[in-house]
């Protein structure tokens, strides 16, 4: 019974150290990537598609401006984070935490099965108890340092405020939904962008037919992982984040396929134009299957059986005449 105990609490342990590792293996990888142009650190305004707030960026090449000063232009990016370089670390970040962490794991999952603590010393009437106090202290770690790790990696240079919509976009959009359109993905209608300093953007039947397109075809490059089709399809600075993550899941020896991509509904956010490029963010809430397998074939995430619906905003740029490209992929709240 002790030893079945132990195994339990060895294994619990194990998921949540893992746990990180394998969600969101899909396009993106369930995190906020890429750049908006000036408006990268300006939340996206709401829609009925995606109503709440989107997450502020946790990997973006495009560098924070102090105050007063310009924005910056599409072709102005920092050093690209993290997948530069050929290893990342692991999900420890590398180095000293990551051999600690690895000790605290290995002393803390070898102690439950043989009957011994992390840190010794606990045995007799107490020991199912220190066992449990032990699984609890190693879990408190691996959370902590998930957390410290997870804020540095999201705040290079400052978290941005990620507000919602104003009050301006909501009477443009109350305006929307009794003129010409819908603002849906499908229906015609035009849109723009605030600020004063944005030319307006006419976004058509055409654009959200590419938009909608792409989003099947990067899901389909993804899964063949096919870097050069990616690479059609996206900015320089998505097609890297895709390589890091698509190497990620290699390292592991694991392979990620979604399918059946369909999108179930969508609207537009804003659209404008600025130093020469057109920029369309859009709403959008897609069914798919999502599958991760080893390298054996066994299933390690998600369920090929069952679709799965996600909610994302998508940012497309271009320069005009030119086709639409993925720029960034936020994750709704």
């Amino acid at each position: 019974m002790r030893r079945s105990a132990r195994l339990l609490a060895a294994f619990a342990t194990l998921a949540l150290a893992l746990g990180p590792a394998i969600a969101e293996a899909r396009p993106g990888g369930g995190f906020s990537s890429g750049s908006r142009g000036g408006r990268t650190y300006s939340a996206p305004p709401s829609t009925r598609t995606a109503p709440g707030s989107s997450t502020p960026f946790q990997r973006s090449e495009t560098p924070r401006q102090a105050p007063g000063s310009a924005q910056p232009g599409y072709a102005q990016p920092r050093p690209s984070p993290s997948y530069t370089t050929p290893n990342r670390g692991g999900m420890f970040g590398g180095g000293f935490m990551s051999g600690l962490m690895g000790g605290l794991l290995g002393a803390g999952i070898a102690g439950m099965i043989f009957g011994h603590g992390a840190f010794g010393g606990m045995s007799g009437g107490a020991g199912f108890l220190g066992f449990l106090l032990q699984l609890a202290l190693i879990a408190g770690i691996v959370w902590l340092v998930l957390r410290v790790l997870r804020n540095r990696r999201a705040s290079p240079m400052g978290d941005p405020a990620m507000a919602g919509a104003g009050a301006g976009r909501n009477a443009y959009a109350r305006e929307m939904d009794g003129g010409t359109g819908r603002g849906s993905v499908g229906g015609p209608m035009g849109g723009m962008g605030g600020g004063p300093a944005a030319r307006p953007v006419q976004i058509g039947q055409a654009d959200f037919a590419a938009f909608e397109q792409a989003l099947v075809r990067i899901n389909q490059a993804w899964s063949a992982r096919d870097m050069a089709a990616l690479g059609r399809l996206t900015t320089p600075e998505m097609a890297r984040y895709f390589e890091g993550d698509l190497r990620d899941l290699t390292a592991r020896g694991w392979h990620n396929e979604t399918r059946d991509v369909r999108l179930e509904a969508g609207d537009l956010s804003e659209a404008w134009a600025e130093e020469g490029m057109e920029y369309a963010t859009v709403a959008m809430r897609f069914s798919l299957v999502d599958v991760t397998r080893d390298g054996t074939g066994r299933v390690v995430e998600g369920d090929p059986t069952a679709r799965q619906t996600a909610t994302e905003v998508w940012t497309f740029v271009r320069r005009p005449g030119q086709d639409w490209l993925l720029s960034a992929i936020q994750q709704t709240g």
